[in-house]
C-alpha cells in the first residue's frame, strides 16, 4: 500500500509518503506560507521515493480542527490531486495525529490534545490507546481553557499527557497538575497520520474526493464592531 498524507491545518506544514513500510516525510513550521510550501514538499517526497502521484494508492489530509485557511489549503490541494488521479481519500484528525505521535515517541497511552484556536479558546480532545491506535474518547470541541479544566477535573486518570500549542498559549490550562507535558509535540505532523490513515482505510472509511468534509469545529467568526454599527 502506498499512501500520501498532507497537513496544513496549523502553523506547521507537513507531508508524508509511505511505500511498503518505508516512510518519506517533510515537516516545517512556516506560518502563512503553507500554500507556497505544500506542493514543493509533495514533489520532494515523491521524487525521493521515485514515484509519480499516479502511483500512490490513497491520499490523506489533516481534516482539522485548525485554522480555517490552513484546513482549506490542505482540502483544496487534496481535491486537486484526487480529481486528477481518481484516488480514494481519507481525512485524519489533527488532534489525533498529535496523540499518535505521543504514543509512538513516548509510549503515552492516554493523551489530551489542545491546539490554540485563538479568541481565548482551544481545539480540545482526549484519546486513549486501542490496538496501537490512539482513539477518541468523548468529542472534539472548541472550548475555553476553563471549560477544558472542568473536563480534565472530571476524570483525572484519563488525562495522561498533554500535547499541542494550547498549553503554552493559555496559562489557565496549566492549573491542572495531573498531566504530563510533552512540550516537543506542538503541531500535527503528517508522518504520524500515516498509521491513522491506514487504520481508517482498513476499516472502510476512505471515500471519493467529493465526499470529504473538513472539520472546523467553530461555526462562527467574531470581529470588533465599528463605532455605531450593530
Amino acid at each position: 500500500m502506498k499512501i500520501l498524507v498532507i497537513d496544513t491545518a496549523t502553523e506547521a506544514c507537513s507531508v508524508a509518503l509511505e511505500v511498503n513500510g518505508q516512510v518519506y516525510s517533510r515537516f516545517e513550521i512556516c506560518p502563512q506560507q503553507q500554500s507556497q510550501r505544500i506542493l514543493p514538499m509533495i514533489d520532494e517526497v515523491l521524487k525521493e521515493a521515485n514515484l509519480g502521484i499516479q502511483d500512490v494508492d490513497y491520499l490523506g489530509f489533516g481534516r482539522g480542527p485548525g485554522s480555517f485557511t490552513g484546513v482549506r489549503i490542505a482540502t483544496g490541494v487534496l481535491q486537486g490531486l484526487a480529481l486528477g488521479t481518481g484516488h480514494k481519500v481519507v481525512g485524519i484528525s489533527t488532534l489525533a495525529a498529535m496523540a499518535q505521535q505521543a504514543y509512538m515517541q513516548h509510549q503515552c497511552e492516554h493523551v489530551t490534545a489542545a491546539i490554540d484556536a485563538r479568541m481565548s479558546e482551544v481545539y480540545f480532545a482526549q484519546f486513549k490507546l486501542e490496538q496501537d491506535v490512539m482513539t477518541l474518547t468523548g468529542i472534539e470541541q472548541v472550548i475555553s481553557p476553563l471549560q477544558a479544566l472542568e473536563i480534565l477535573g472530571q476524570n483525572p486518570s484519563s488525562c495522561g499527557s498533554a500535547v499541542g500549542t494550547g498549553w503554552q498559549a493559555y496559562s489557565d490550562l496549566n492549573m491542572f497538575e495531573g498531566i504530563q507535558q510533552q512540550a516537543s509535540i506542538l503541531y500535527p505532523d503528517a508522518k504520524y497520520m500515516l498509521v491513522l490513515a491506514k487504520h481508517l482505510i482498513k476499516n472502510g472509511y476512505s471515500s471519493d474526493v467529493e465526499e470529504i468534509e473538513p472539520v472546523y469545529l467553530r461555526d462562527k467568526v467574531t470581529w470588533k464592531k465599528l463605532p455605531g454599527k450593530e
